[in-house]
């Protein structure tokens, strides 16, 4: 309490002479507002204060202590309803309208939504997946009636909410489920959450498919139904982008998995484990919580936002749960993994990616079953070589950020193997390894790993390259190369691939090159290329320009001429382009014609650039730009003189203009969909 009361002291003055804005999302307990509103002054300088709930109560219970107003957001208008319907029903077909033989079926159906945005994303999305006829329409119009009519409120949202969930089809309904086993409002990586629905055995085989693939398949069609959302733009690339479900989801969720004794999720101040459950969900890592005398069912732990687990309770763990397929302490407060572990004969899924483990024990060779093992930004630095028993791993996934390097050259950094990995033949995922621990071995080993698709080395030597191109060009289904030499200055040979992997679609290079290897420009399918600290003479532009696919190009002390030129007609399919910390460049050309659908375009610092590209003005699809830290010179001749109006027409969204004199920070010119917010300051 005494913690609490310095903080709302330290807090009150340090705003006290000060107009502020403080926002508070998704309020739901008094007693919060009780405390935090003494740490806020009222100061007659035009301060306000935002709280956004779901309760009438705490609305009304903020509106006693401010004597403010309450601000009830109101529904979409039939119009706007009908146009999100429309979008979200229709999104694949009839241009995204409505066929003549539905529209009345539909607009009962808007109409029963009663303009809430959730019900119509949701009954939308259920109804794009149904065939556009009547009688499919029928179906679902009828079996809405009894719910719609009966409360408009929260607990009718809830139910409508339901059919779309009692529509999936049996393969999707675990899978949907599973989103009950992660915290409220958290985010989970895809790649994460497709290999946890494969060592759960949620994943149907199909011929020819991999069932990663088919998992992908499944999520896809989840985020169709508007049961998933997708926090990514299309410019991201797959391992980057995450999701969620909304709140109301998750209550859906919650009871549907405890109906079906497929989740629990303890948190603080609930009861210790039943033992009927599937899976068991920890955010409060209570000793405790496993003093039960049922296990049996238990398959699944998880912990989040745990506190520090003492070594008597991971050994009890083990010991009780036996039968554990998936075993993830993601960000858990360990640093620890006992032998006991290796009991676990049916793990397939082990997670201590962010946890303070540095050592794995021998006994992880008894892990049979193990699918994917995860010890990334974790302490461990070196794999025993007994993995090398573990023949159905897929995925390894070991990268850290060594950010004890001092210099701007902080590296990726790998784990060390032992030659002979190169007998896990299922592995589809290996990132990072150390190439600098190892001999020609090593890059031997990786030349029989034919089924990988994502590779990750770190510490590259100039002298290893012909062995690792010899390796890549045996891994036919290769999708993301990453590579980083062990310094700055060394240079990364690539140069000897002669058949570069097909379906290589994404590029990281972290070190020297003494010029874009020559096979990237044949590569049909490349979506991403990022250059570190590349150092290149020649204009890299040329080389890479007529590539069809390429959506991302990111030069990051990548270049050190003068002169970037963008060709007329070349990179057709571009949306984001970076350029950063080039310090020689001064001029980027252009032509009328490049960059026809670029939307992001980011530059600097580049302290000897003065004039504004040229061309820049006539790029039609520019949605998003930032520079940072130019010349002052370039800041002022960024506006044109339409000035504000010409962003606007343009459809420009953001405008970032972050730039230094003597030392001052200057402020941010922005633009959003149609009011200037900030101005350019200077």
């Amino acid at each position: 309490m005494t913690d609490e009361i310095t903080l709302i002291t330290q807090l009150r003055k340090f705003l006290q002479q000060k107009r502020y804005v403080v926002v508070f999302d998704d309020v739901w307990k008094t007693e919060f507002w009780e405390i935090v509103k003494h740490a806020l002054p009222f100061n007659d300088r035009g301060s306000r204060i935002i709280i956004t709930t779901r309760s009438d109560l705490i609305a009304s219970f903020c509106k006693e202590s401010f004597s403010d107003h309450v601000h009830k957001l109101q529904p979409l208008s039939q119009d706007k309803a009908w146009e999100l319907f429309c979008k979200k029903a229709f999104w694949s077909e009839f241009q995204g309208c409505c066929p003549k033989e539905l529209v009345k079926m539909s607009m009962d159906i808007v109409r029963k939504c009663e303009g809430l945005p959730l019900a119509i994303v949701a009954i939308g999305g259920l109804l794009s997946t149904k065939e556009k006829v009547p009688l499919e329409w029928k179906k679902l119009h009828d079996s809405l009636n009894s719910e719609l009519e009966c409360n408009p409120h929260l607990t009718s949202i809830t139910k409508i909410l339901s059919l779309s969930y009692h529509d999936l089809p049996c393969y999707l309904k675990s899978c949907f489920l599973y989103f009950g086993n992660l915290p409220e409002d958290y985010s989970i990586t895809g790649p994460r959450l497709l290999r946890l629905w494969v060592a759960e055995g949620f994943i149907r085989e199909k011929k020819g498919k991999p069932l990663d693939d088919v998992a992908q398949e499944y999520l896809k069609e989840l985020i169709h139904r508007n049961l998933v959302q997708g926090l990514f733009s299309e410019l991201d690339y797959e391992i980057l982008r995450k999701y969620r479900i909304h709140d109301l989801l998750r209550e859906i969720i919650l009871s549907k998995a405890g109906e079906l004794n497929l989740s629990q999720v303890l948190e603080v101040g609930d009861a210790t484990f039943d033992g009927r459950s599937r899976c068991l969900s920890i955010h409060d890592a209570r000793e405790n919580v496993l003093d039960t005398s049922e296990y049996s069912r238990v398959r699944s732990v998880f912990f989040f936002n745990t506190n520090e687990m003492p070594r008597s309770f991971t050994v009890k763990l083990f010991k009780r749960f036996s039968l554990l397929k998936v075993l993830d302490f993601e960000d858990g407060r360990i640093d620890y993994l006992p032998d006991e572990v290796g009991d676990l004969f049916h793990l397939k899924n082990l997670s201590l990616r962010r946890t303070k483990v540095s050592i794995l024990p021998k006994s992880v060779g008894r892990l049979h079953n193990l699918q994917t093992l995860n010890v990334v930004e974790s302490g461990v630095r070196e794999l025993p070589i007994e993995i090398f028993k573990l023949y159905k791993l897929r995925h390894i996934l070991a990268h850290s950020h060594d950010f004890e390097i001092k210099s701007s050259f902080y590296s990726v950094r790998g784990v060390k193997v032992h030659e002979g990995v190169g007998c896990l033949n299922e592995l589809q995922t290996l990132a990072s390894i150390e190439a600098n621990h190892h001999g020609v071995g090593v890059f031997e080993d990786l030349g029989k790993l034919i089924k990988l698709r994502m590779l990750g080395i770190s510490n590259m030597t100039a002298e290893r390259g012909r062995a690792l191109c010899d390796s890549i060009q045996n891994m036919v289904h290769l999708n993301i190369l990453l590579v980083g030499s062990i310094s700055e200055d060394e240079i990364i040979d690539l140069q000897s691939i002669s058949t570069p992997p097909p379906f290589l679609a994404h590029i990281y290079l972290r070190g020297r090159l003494e010029r874009v290897p020559n096979w990237i420009s044949e590569l049909q399918n490349l979506v991403t290329l990022v250059l570190f600290f590349s150092s290149l003479e020649e204009d890299p532009l040329s080389s890479v320009q007529a590539l069809p696919n390429l959506i991302t190009l990111s030069l990051n002390h990548a270049y050190d001429g003068e002169q970037l030129h963008f060709e007329e007609g070349g990179f057709k399919k571009l949306k984001k382009l970076t350029l950063r910390e080039l310090k020689g460049l001064k001029v980027v050309d252009i032509d009328n014609g490049s960059l026809p659908v670029l939307e992001e375009l980011a530059i600097g610092p580049c302290p000897q650039m003065e004039e504004v590209p040229s061309g820049f003005l006539q790029l039609k699809s520019l949605k998003i730009l930032d520079f940072y830290e130019m010349h002052r010179e370039f800041v002022l001749r960024m506006q044109p003189d339409g000035g504000e109006d010409y962003w606007k027409v343009k459809k420009v969204t953001t405008i970032r203009l972050r730039y230094r004199i003597k030392g001052e920070k200057y402020q941010i010119y922005k633009l959003n969909d149609s009011d200037l917010s900030e101005r350019l300051q200077g």
